[in-house]
């Protein structure tokens, strides 16, 4: 459990007559999944040491010390150098307490004018923010692709099919381009997550802001973000936390939509399509096989993020304005959708340039 002064008891026990009980410890402690916020902990803490400093709550010299510590503290974090150790509670006890191994007794004036509240508010906007960007770079790569493709087979017929009916001959070009409309559609919602995760909680505090005279605007500035309006939908909101799970469940969609079409295409039954050997599996009885696993694997997680989206709305339903440690589980969520997302995307733009069509089977079942 992270500690305030180097005994046993907790950042936020000072009431309190006894330690935490062991397995309240492990119910409690978000250690295990919120490591990855560290990198943008520090930076949200270099932010307000900075202000501190600016604002004469500390010194210009402890601010100085402040910040240069973090610096070494961030090196070490994205060196993968930082070491955690079973006492820290979360990730802001673990860098507030590898700060003091640094900097010495400063450290514990970095707090000031702060609750973790507003401080793990402001590294999950950080994280969203950056994560959106990610994505988004991920869908132009697939969307570079699907234009690759369409050009360099731009005179194939296949059939067009409603009702999973042959219907009508359309061009092969067209019928990839449908998706690169839908990307273009989901590149729109992360720009939307993006932006909405662009302004700083700081300042807000637990709830109802601090007495301390500091600036979150100079704060938010720092991050290149846009302040607070109210505290207390500051540390509140999560709305776009739902807004990055929303566009991954909708981009996730339109890749499982995407991928059942390839199951379908690269079946013996439809014939149109052979993927490279690098993106497919075989069997281990059957050695006829080629099986389009990861076509499949984009169905299969598509069901995972619309479950993260449906998981944190059920979540936020039922709570009050303010903070409650129901909010601890807005994090997960959020990482699985990100992370399986990403994982499809990266794959996704070489499986389409390396696949082969069969044209003459394509035309001739155009008709």
């Amino acid at each position: 459990m992270g500690t305030a002064d180097g005994n046993n008891a907790p950042l936020w026990g000072g009431r309190f007559g006894s330690s935490p009980a062991e397995a309240f410890e492990r119910l409690n402690a978000s250690i295990p999944f919120d490591v990855r916020l560290a990198p943008h902990d520090v930076r949200g803490s270099i932010a307000h040491a900075k202000m501190l400093g600016e604002q004469g709550i500390v010194t210009e010299d402890e601010a100085v010390e402040l910040v240069r510590g973090l610096e070494v503290v961030l090196g070490e974090v994205e060196a993968g150098e930082f070491s955690w150790t079973p006492a820290d509670e979360d990730v802001h006890t673990a860098v507030e307490r590898r700060l003091r191994e640094v900097a010495g007794e400063v450290a514990l004036k970095l707090h000031t004018g702060r609750s973790r509240n507003d401080q793990v508010a402001l590294d999950l906007h950080l994280f969203v923010r950056e994560a959106a960007e990610g994505l988004r770079e991920g869908v132009f790569a697939a969307m570079r692709a699907l234009v690759e493709v369409a050009e360099t087979n731009r005179d194939v017929v296949l059939p067009g099919y409603t009702h999973l009916q042959r219907a009508q001959p359309i061009l092969l070009g067209h019928h990839l381009l449908a998706h690169f409309w839908a990307f273009e559609r989901d590149l729109r919602r992360l720009e939307a997550a993006r932006e909405a995760a662009d302004r700083s909680p700081l300042g807000a505090a637990a709830l109802g802001g601090t007495p301390h005279p500091v600036d979150p605007a100079l704060t938010a500035g720092e991050l290149g973000m846009l302040p607070p309006v109210n505290s207390l939908d500051a540390v509140s909101d999560r709305d776009f936390v739902l807004d990055l799970l929303y566009a991954c469940a909708v981009l996730g969609v339109h890749l499982s939509r995407m991928g059942e079409e390839w199951v379908l295409w690269t079946s013996a039954e439809f014939g149109f399509a052979t993927l490279d050997d690098a993106y497919s599996s075989g069997s281990s009885i059957m050695p006829q096989k080629k099986n389009p696993d990861a076509y499949e694997l984009m169905r299969g997680k598509t069901g995972r993020l619309i479950g993260d989206l449906n998981a944190l709305l059920i979540t936020l339903k039922g709570l009050p304005l303010g903070y409650s440690k129901d909010l601890q589980e807005d994090k997960e969520p959020i990482f699985d959708a990100v992370d399986a997302v990403m994982l499809m995307l990266a794959v996704l733009p070489e499986m389409l340039r390396t696949a082969r069509f069969d044209n003459e089977r394509m035309r001739l079942a155009a008709g």
